[in-house]
This record gives structure tokens, sequence and C-alpha cells, in this order.
């Protein structure tokens, strides 16, 4: 599986305020986002709330997916959680024929004597159980993950299933350099894979080779030719789509940073993708009236409009 220059959305779901999943919903913006310059998407990561699905609900949510996506788009799907859950979504996944899996951040073992064994072990599992290529996820403490261990972080690299890394530092501009550095002196053949909503576009300069972001489930075609233009050289064009993409995230991915999944929703509400409706996510804190007049005030600034 190639994933060097991927653009791959971590999608949310439409959920209705009861907490009830509108799959119309999800059928007509799943229908839009793979008509964009994207070259798959990522079920079931913390965007689109993997671990507070039923099981029922999950392999509804990637069935909605799986129909739309295009023969050359792929589908990963988030894994983690208990062992019995870890087991199901590894099931769930090959039912669906996802293309890649990757590991949710292995919290419950943070801070433990034995860590790094457990994260290992954790790991292990999850490379041999689908079976399908693993990207691993960099979550910095500090954003609700778990840190890794230069030395860990190559034993996990070293797997053979191991495909690539997704890394989201939030803040931790620090973290991301020494572990970048790592990878491209230790193990090349992996693919560094920026997660950081935040600073995109310096991601790409230090390393990263493709994006698995929350961020990419709007406005898709300007982190494409974020993408393509640092890829080409075409520098002027970078730096034109950088500023663009830094001021989406900027008024998306704010504290609370839990509150950006229903920032997004209503993002696309907004732009006339989805209903109001399902501008809901029953684990996040909620969006300001505040927030709601920055979005639309941006929306139709830049004229993102469906039909504008």
């Amino acid at each position: 599986m190639n994933l060097l220059g991927r653009l791959l959305p971590a999608v949310p779901v439409t959920f209705r305020e009861n907490h009830s999943i509108d799959y119309d919903a999800m059928h007509r913006y799943a229908e839009y986002l793979t008509a964009q310059p994207i070259d798959g998407v990522a079920i079931w990561a913390h965007t689109g709330r993997g671990l507070q699905l039923s099981r029922e609900q999950r392999l509804e949510v990637g069935k909605v997916w799986r129909q739309h996506l295009k023969p050359d788009q792929i589908l990963i799907c988030g894994i983690g959680g208990d062992e019995k859950q870890r087991r199901d979504m590894g099931t769930d996944a090959l039912e669906l024929d996802a293309d890649a899996i990757m590991a949710y951040a292995p919290v419950m073992y943070r801070g433990l004597p034995d860590q790094d064994a457990l994260v290992l072990e954790y790991h292990r599992e999850l490379a041999n159980y689908p079976g399908l290529p693993l990207i691993l996820f960099f979550l910095y403490e500090a954003a609700g993950g778990i840190t890794y261990s230069l030395d860990l972080l190559g034993e996990l690299l070293s797997l053979p299933q191991t495909v690539g890394i997704k890394m989201a530092t939030l803040d931790s501009v620090m973290t991301y350099q020494d572990v970048a550095n790592y990878i491209q002196r230790h193990h090349p053949d992996k693919v560094l894979i920026t997660g950081e909503d935040r600073m995109f576009g310096y991601t790409l300069t230090r390393g990263a080779q493709a994006a698995l972001v929350g961020l990419g489930s709007i406005c898709p075609h300007w982190q494409r030719e974020l993408l393509d233009s640092y890829a080409e050289g075409r520098a002027t064009d970078f730096l034109k789509a950088m500023i663009l993409v830094d001021a989406l995230a900027e008024i998306t991915f704010i504290p609370p940073m839990e509150g950006y999944i229903e920032r997004l929703l209503f993002f696309l509400a907004q732009q006339g993708l989805l209903p109001h409706t399902v501008v809901n996510d029953p684990y996040g804190p909620g969006i300001t009236d505040q927030e709601r007049a920055e979005i639309a005030r941006f929306v139709k600034e830049h004229g993102l409009e469906v039909g504008a």
C-alpha cells in the first residue's frame, strides 16, 4: 500500500441530538467528500468517535464509506480499546475490506512500571490480528496520548506490518522534530504521516510525506494543494495554501480541543453539505455562539457555500 502523498481525512459521524446516527446525511456527505481530491478516509478514528460507537454503528458507518469510496481511494480503520473491542474492530475492518488499520494510543498503560513492554505487546497484537498494514499513532501525552521513547518507537517501527506513523503532538514542535529526525535517520522506509492540523504546512517541510487529519474533512482541496505544491517545489503556491489551511485550523482546532469535531460538523452545515440537525458531538463540549459566528463568517468570506 502506497501512502506517499496521500491526503486521508479522518471523518466525523453525523449524530442527531438524541445521539442516534443520521445515515442519510452521512451518505450525502460521503458522496461529496469522495468526489474531492482525497486519497481515501480514516473511519473510527478519534474524529469519528470510533471507541464510543457500538459495533453495529461502526459497521454501518464503514459500509456507508465503503459504498462511496472510489476504486483508487483507500479505507483506514482505527482500532483500540480493550482486548475484546480491538478484536471486534479488527474483524469488522476485515469485513469492510479495509486497506490498513491505525492503532489508537494505548493510554491505559500510561505511567505503569512496565509501560513500554505493554505498549509493544499491544501493537504486536494489532500487527498480527487482523494482519492488515499498521499505522502507528504518536499522540503526545499533553494531547491525551502516551509518549514513546525513541527506543520503543524503534521497536514499533521495526514491526514488519508497520507502514508508517501518524504524528499528532498538538503544540510540541520539539517532539515532532525529534521523532521526524529519528525516522529519517533510522527508519526511512516508514512513512511519516502528519496529523498536525495546527502546523500542517510546517510538518511537510520537516519530513511528513502524507496527511491523515481531521481537518481534511473540510476544504480538502486547499489541503490537496498544500501537499502537491510542496512536493512539486512550487514555493509561492505552497505559502498561499499554507496561509489558507492555517486560517482554517485556527477557527476549528482551538481550546477546548475536544470541541473540534462539532466545529467541523458546523462548518459543513454552513457550507450546505450537512443539515444542522447533525451538528452534534455527544462526547464533546459543544460549540459556542461565538465559534458559530466565526465559522459562518469564514465560510461566507471565502465563498465556501455549496453553489457559491
